[in-house]
């Protein structure tokens, strides 16, 4: 039996699904307010406003299949081929993008095509390393073998942590930052969710890389290249100090510098 497919829309509306976008618009909130520049865009998950603190003037959301409505988006575009100049954007965010895409690595690769030097991407994630990701991988066997109902969203598999952190190696990034969150048991019922709430301090604290959604800001590095200050256009330039030369000596024997 083929797996159920579970859109990521309608994941979001169940308990789990809201508890999950709660924690990532606070995360996304922190993490844009305060990066700077021109052109910000978001692929992808229009349920989630990943760029409502930022204050870049030009801000785009882009869908690219049907997770993503036309009615939402700013524009539809294939993410593995973007409609962007190389070098033009400051800030792009991925909620969910790479575990959804057709090819992940490919839309990885475009994202830093498009991103200026020193621009940051910012992706989000669910953990298969984590309860969340345990139960799903038992209800894919389960469906295999005739019954069950997956947990997460898909069709895909999902990304392992330090897979996208290699990905993004590669690719010339520094991971600036990265964190994990929701450590509560995978239950379907919002009371249940709560009644285990207390997990997440706990976890954060003993097992702090099996939380059911990661955050990652990175930073796109480019080899050999020097910034130069924001003021450097209205430093004075340095007075080249005095230096004697020879001078002639007057008719009373003293010398005068020139």
């Amino acid at each position: 039996m083929t797996d159920q497919i579970i859109k990521l829309g309608d994941w979001l509306k169940t308990p789990p699904g809201r508890l999950l976008q709660a924690w990532e618009a606070s995360q996304f909130d922190e993490a844009v307010v305060d990066i700077f520049g021109y052109h910000a865009l978001q692929l992808g998950c229009a349920e989630i406003d990943t760029l409502r603190t930022n204050r870049m003037p030009h801000r785009w959301l882009a869908g690219g299949s049907e997770e993503t409505p036309a009615a939402s988006a700013g524009l539809l575009t294939d993410f593995s081929a973007l409609p962007f100049g190389a070098n033009s954007l400051d800030l792009v965010t991925l909620p969910h993008t790479l575990e959804l895409a057709a090819d992940p690595h490919t839309t990885l690769r475009e994202v830093e095509r498009v991103l200026v030097p020193e621009g940051r991407v910012v992706v989000c994630g669910l953990n298969p390393a984590s309860l969340w990701g345990l139960r799903q991988r038992r209800a894919r066997l389960y469906r295999h073998l005739g019954g069950g109902e997956l947990y997460l969203p898909g069709p895909s598999e999902l990304i392992n942590y330090w897979r996208l952190r290699d990905w993004l190696r590669l690719l010339g990034f520094e991971v600036e930052s990265g964190r994990f969150g929701l450590y509560r048991p995978a239950a379907r019922g919002e009371a249940w969710l709560q009644r285990y709430r207390w997990m997440d301090d706990l976890g954060e604290r003993w097992w702090p890389i099996f939380g059911a959604v990661y955050f990652v800001v990175a930073v796109k590095r480019v080899r050999g290249m020097r910034l130069l200050p924001a003021d450097w256009k209205r430093r004075p330039a340095m007075a080249a100090a005095p230096r004697p030369i020879a001078g002639r000596t007057s008719r009373t024997g003293k010398k005068h510098t020139l």
